[in-house]
């Protein structure tokens, strides 16, 4: 009884947002289509599909670059922030003189610093220019989760290994990375949608038709007014969005739903 419970509160909240979304489409079509609005203005549902089949090679094409991208940031983002955090959680002197500059990086926004790192880095990489640009934004929420994570460790706990003798990295790999976990997933799941943000913006500022990216579609169809590409191509990053933030929130089910209370399912 129990099972079939928990299968149909999940049918529920599978059910009820996609019935939503399909009224929604359908009332769109509707709208569109009674109004005669012109596709170049907002285009039907229908005809945004028909474009997205069209396209599908190139749109798809250039998706895989953003995604590439996107991935690459954000591993970059993982191993700087975590690496970094830990140095901080062992020495509060380098703290003190980095995390500042960490702050400053993460509030300078990064459409006005985009130009100069294109011009640094080259206009014949521009890739390059985009990922860096895409790592600076996913980086701080990872950095700033995975510190306050290794600070909020247990300090009865702390005492109590220093107590029989353990050294510095045995508190850390058995004591302050487990007790972090959480704090680290919930940056992931932050940064792994910064990391797609960043990479559009970046790819939006390099503009100059050097770009293959999925924002650079959404620039040429809009200069063609080409509004249906334009929607589908918004409709592919919209999706991949989605894609990350659930395969992550996954991955922190998986890792935390045996012991932590965030994750832990209780029969009432």
């Amino acid at each position: 009884m129990k099972r079939a419970d928990t299968l149909s509160a999940r049918f529920i909240r599978i059910a009820v947002p996609v019935t939503a979304g399909i009224v929604f489409l359908l009332v769109w079509e509707a709208f569109v289509t009674i109004r005669e609005i012109p596709r170049f203005v907002l285009p039907a549902p229908s005809v945004i599909f028909e474009s997205l089949v069209q396209n599908f090679g190139s749109l798809m094409a250039s998706l895989w670059v953003t995604l590439r991208v996107t991935i690459a940031a954000f591993l970059l983002a993982i191993v700087g922030g975590v690496g970094l955090a830990i140095v901080f959680s062992q020495s509060r002197a380098v703290e003190t003189v980095l995390f500042p500059y960490a702050v400053a990086l993460q509030v300078t926004p990064v459409v006005s610093i985009a130009p100069l790192i294109i011009i640094w880095v080259g206009y014949d990489r521009v890739e390059i220019a985009v990922l860096i640009l895409a790592w600076i934004v996913a980086f701080f929420p990872i950095l700033s989760n995975t510190t306050l994570g290794l600070r909020s460790a247990d300090h009865n706990l702390r005492d109590l290994f220093r107590l029989y003798g353990a050294s510095r990295l045995q508190v850390l790999t058995e004591l302050q990375l487990p007790s972090a976990l959480p704090y680290i997933l919930a940056g992931l799941k932050i940064s792994g949608g910064l990391a797609l943000i960043g990479a559009v913006v970046a790819e939006f500022v390099a503009g100059s038709g050097s770009g293959n990216g999925l924002a650079w579609r959404i620039v040429e169809a809009g200069n063609r007014l080409d509004i249906p590409r334009m929607f589908a191509a918004l409709f592919l990053l919209s999706a991949l969005g989605i894609t990350i933030f659930f395969s992550l929130s996954l991955l922190e089910n998986r890792l935390l739903r045996r012991w932590h209370e965030s994750a832990v399912r209780r029969e009432n």
